[in-house]
């Protein structure tokens, strides 16, 4: 059986880059500091569902 994803979106263009298996264990939303190719600097991503 195969992991859910959910995806990590840029918090300041909104574009889906990373990708991370899903874990009922988190109460909240994970984020992150990731490097935003579109923005082309590191930003915030926040867990997508």
């Amino acid at each position: 059986m195969a992991q859910k994803k959910v995806a990590l979106a840029c918090s300041v263009c909104g574009s889906r880059n990373y990708t991370i298996a899903y874990s009922p264990n988190r109460t909240h939303r994970l984020e992150v500091k990731k490097f935003c190719k579109h923005c082309g600097k590191y930003t915030m991503h926040q867990e997508t569902r």
